[in-house]
């Protein structure tokens, strides 16, 4: 039971990062969640979902790099990016060939990294909204 805690406690806290509306937001929870032990960062994004997707991967390592989420290496970019690429997989059946725009929010505590994107995907004035979630395991 430990490790399902943990990653359903990384989860839920990308996912809050995510969904903040503004950057004052997203760093009172960051200072909130570092008291419990959890690194996390937020990251906005927009554009075609299809030639956005590589950029999204990599603005999500480099938030995570550039707020202290992760350290410098292969492994914990790799997990940054497998899961960014898992939670995009989640949601391209709705947003392939349309525009996206949102936040991706990340979570790090022990050996959990949770990556989760919330877009607003557009088609004319109806405008869907998705969550995609990835999650993986680093030795910490």
């Amino acid at each position: 039971m430990g490790g399902h805690v943990g990653s359903r406690k990384t989860a839920s806290v990308a996912v809050k990062m995510a969904l903040t509306e503004s950057r004052e937001e997203e760093k009172h929870l960051q200072k909130v969640y570092a008291q419990e032990g959890i690194k996390t960062a937020a990251v906005d994004y927009g554009g075609e979902f299809i030639t956005s997707v590589k950029k999204i991967v990599e603005r999500a390592v480099v938030a995570a790099k550039r707020e202290g989420v992760i350290r410098d290496t292969h492994s914990d970019e790799g997990a940054v990016a497998g899961a960014a690429r898992e939670a995009l997989t989640q949601i391209m059946p709705k947003a392939v060939g349309l525009n996206v725009g949102g936040k991706i929010g990340i979570a790090h505590q022990n050996d959990h990294i949770t990556v989760a994107v919330f877009f607003g995907i557009g088609l004319l004035h109806l405008d869907e909204v998705s969550i995609g979630l990835g999650h993986r395991a680093v030795s910490s």
